[in-house]
C-alpha cells in the first residue's frame, strides 16, 4: 500500500495506526454489547472481507487472460472459462450473502 498510495510512514507509526483502527471497534463493541455483539461484529467483518474478493478476482482474471500483457503465459481457453465462471460465482454468492446479512 505504501508504494501504491505513495504514503511514507515510519514503520512503528504505521503499525500503531493499523492496530488502533483494528482494536478500538472491537473494544467498543465488546464493552457495550458483550460477546453477542462481538460475534456479530466478527460475522460482519467476514462479510465485508468476502465482498472485497471480487475486486481482486475480476482484475486478476482479466490481466491473466490478456495475451498482450501475459505473452506466452496467457491463460488457455479452458482456464479462462473456469476462471470467469468462478469469478462470477463468487460475485453472485457474495451478493446473496450481503442480502442475507442485511436481512437479519
Amino acid at each position: 500500500m505504501e508504494g501504491f498510495l505513495n504514503i511514507r510512514l515510519r514503520p512503528w507509526l504505521r503499525r500503531l495506526i493499523t492496530r488502533i483502527v483494528a482494536i478500538i471497534p472491537a473494544v467498543v463493541v465488546t464493552a457495550f454489547w458483550g460477546t453477542r455483539g462481538t460475534a456479530k461484529l466478527l460475522v460482519l467483518s467476514q462479510v465485508i472481507l468476502s465482498m472485497q474478493l471480487s475486486f481482486a478476482v475480476f482484475p486478476l482474471v482479466t490481466f491473466t487472460s490478456d495475451s498482450k500483457k501475459m505473452g506466452e503465459f496467457v491463460n488457455a481457453f479452458w482456464l479462462k472459462s473456469v476462471a470467469w465462471f468462478t469469478a462470477v460465482l463468487i460475485a453472485v454468492l457474495n451478493a446473496w450473502l450481503l442480502m442475507l446479512a442485511l436481512g437479519s
